[in-house]
C-alpha cells in the first residue's frame, strides 16, 4: 500500500536525515575546533622547549652548532662547585626514596579506608591535599629550625625526602583515588575474604595489583616533582641538589649551556618515563 502525505509534510526519510546532517556537520565543527585549540597549546609548549635545545646546542660563535654541552653534563665542574653528576645522582635516590615513602603511606592507608573506615575518607583527603594551599616558603620557614638542627649532624640531602613527600602527598593522592574509583574495591575484598585471604593479602595480593594504572601515575608524579623542586632545597641550603646545583652554574660560569642541556635531559627523562609508564599500563589493559 502506497504511503500518502498531505501537502507542507515533509517524507520521514527526509525529516530523518536532516538531524543526522546536522549532527554531522556539528562533530566536524568540534573536532576542526579541537585541532585547533591542541595545535595552539601545542606551540606554546613545544616551542619554548625547542628554543632551549637549541641553545643547548650553541657553539663558540653565534650560529654554529655544537655538543660540547651535552658531552659536558656528566663531567662538569667548576670552581667551588662539586662535579654535576652527583647532583644528578643525588636527585635521582632522592626521587626513588620519596616515591616510595609516599606510596607506602598512601596506598595502604587509602585501600583500607575505602575497606573498613569509609567515614575518614573526608578527613584523609583534606589532610592530603592540604599542602597545595600552603606555600612552599611557608613550609621553608616551619621545617626551617627542624633541618638546620639536622644540618648539624652531616646528613646529606637526602633528608628532604620528608618534606617532598608532604609536597607530593596532594599529586599521589589524587591519582591514587582514581585508581580506586576505577576498580569495585568492595566486591573485590568480599571475593578474597571469602576464599579465606587475610586483610593484608587483600590489600597487597588483590586490590594494589589492580589498581596499577594509579601507582604508576602517582610514581611519575612524584618524580616529576623531586626533579623540578627549587625552592624548598635551595633555602634549606642543600645546593648539591640538581635544581639549584643549575642555579649555581648559572651564577658562577659564563658557560650557559650546560644549564640548557642539563634542564633539557631533564624533560626528556620525565617525557621517556611518561611514555614507559602510558605503555605499561596499556599493556595491564590489554591482558585484562
Amino acid at each position: 500500500m502506497a504511503a500518502l502525505t498531505s501537502v507542507g509534510e515533509t517524507p520521514a526519510p527526509a525529516a530523518a536525515s536532516r538531524p543526522r546532517g546536522m549532527q554531522s556537520r556539528r562533530r566536524r565543527r568540534l573536532n576542526a575546533f579541537r585541532y585547533v585549540v591542541f595545535t595552539v597549546f601545542g606551540l606554546f609548549f613545544v616551542l619554548p622547549l625547542l628554543a632551549m635545545a637549541r641553545f643547548s646546542l650553541e657553539g663558540a660563535k653565534l650560529g654554529t652548532w655544537s655538543g660540547t654541552a651535552w658531552k659536558q653534563i656528566a663531567s662538569y665542574q667548576n670552581t667551588g662547585i662539586p662535579p654535576l653528576s652527583s647532583a644528578i645522582e643525588v636527585t635521582l635516590e632522592l626521587a626513588v626514596i620519596t616515591s616510595v615513602v609516599t606510596l607506602v603511606l598512601l596506598v595502604p592507608t587509602m585501600i583500607w579506608i575505602r575497606l573498613r573506615v569509609q567515614w575518614l575518607a573526608r578527613t584523609v583527603e583534606f589532610l592530603s591535599l592540604l599542602p597545595l594551599t600552603i606555600p612552599a616558603i611557608v613550609l621553608v620557614v616551619g621545617l626551617g629550625p627542624i633541618y638546620n638542627r639536622i644540618q648539624h649532624y652531616s646528613v646529606s640531602a637526602l633528608m628532604l625526602f620528608w618534606i617532598y613527600v608532604i609536597l607530593a602527598l596532594p599529586y599521589a593522592y589524587r591519582a591514587l583515588a582514581a585508581g580506586l574509583s576505577a576498580i569495585d574495591v568492595k566486591t573485590l575484598s568480599e571475593a578474597a575474604r571469602s576464599l579465606g585471604a587475610s586483610w593484608f593479602t587483600v590489600m597487597a595480593r588483590v586490590i594494589a595489583p589492580n589498581m596499577r594504572q594509579g601507582i604508576l601515575n602517582a610514581l611519575l608524579l612524584t618524580f616529576a616533582l623531586v626533579l623540578g623542586e627549587f625552592t624548598i632545597a635551595f633555602l634549606l641550603l642543600y645546593g648539591d641538589v640538581l635544581q639549584p646545583e643549575l642555579y649555581a652554574i648559572s651564577r658562577n660560569t659564563p658557560n650557559a649551556g650546560v644549564i640548557f642541556s642539563t634542564s633539557t635531559a631533564a624533560l626528556l627523562f620525565a617525557f621517556v618515563l611518561l611514555l614507559i609508564l602510558s605503555y605499561a599500563g596499556r599493556i595491564r589493559r590489554g591482558r585484562g
